[in-house]
């Protein structure tokens, strides 16, 4: 298996594990599901987004970062269940969208001085 298809199944698992501990948090203890989505973000922003990928996939991030800080506690009977999702989802994308935007920023910064 390609290291890119590492990176596209762990976007799947990260993806599961957020939903899932969503509804299960009383069963997974936080402290795994955080470090395991943190990881599995990490992982994704390293191996799994292409430098023709970055915008979309910062764009999405950054929609996906805003949903997650909306307030959707406050919905009535959907809230329960959408705000731990979405924390979840928060936790999982923030560091893939930190480490794509690094990326983006080192490879703008090294253009400009490959330009001079």
């Amino acid at each position: 298996m390609k290291m890119k298809q590492y990176g596209q199944w762990a976007f799947i698992g990260g993806v599961l594990l957020a939903v899932l501990a969503g509804f299960v948090t009383t069963v997974i203890p936080e402290g795994i599901v955080v470090v395991s989505l943190a990881l599995l973000g990490l992982f994704v922003g390293f191996m799994n987004v292409a430098q023709k990928e970055t915008m979309g996939f910062l764009v999405a991030s950054l929609v996906l970062l805003i949903a997650g800080a909306a307030g959707l506690e406050n919905l009535p009977v959907v809230g329960m269940y959408l705000a731990p999702i979405f924390t979840n989802i928060t936790t999982f994308v923030a560091p893939a969208a930190i480490v794509v935007a690094l990326k983006t920023v080192y490879e703008l910064a090294g253009e400009k001085v490959g330009k001079k």
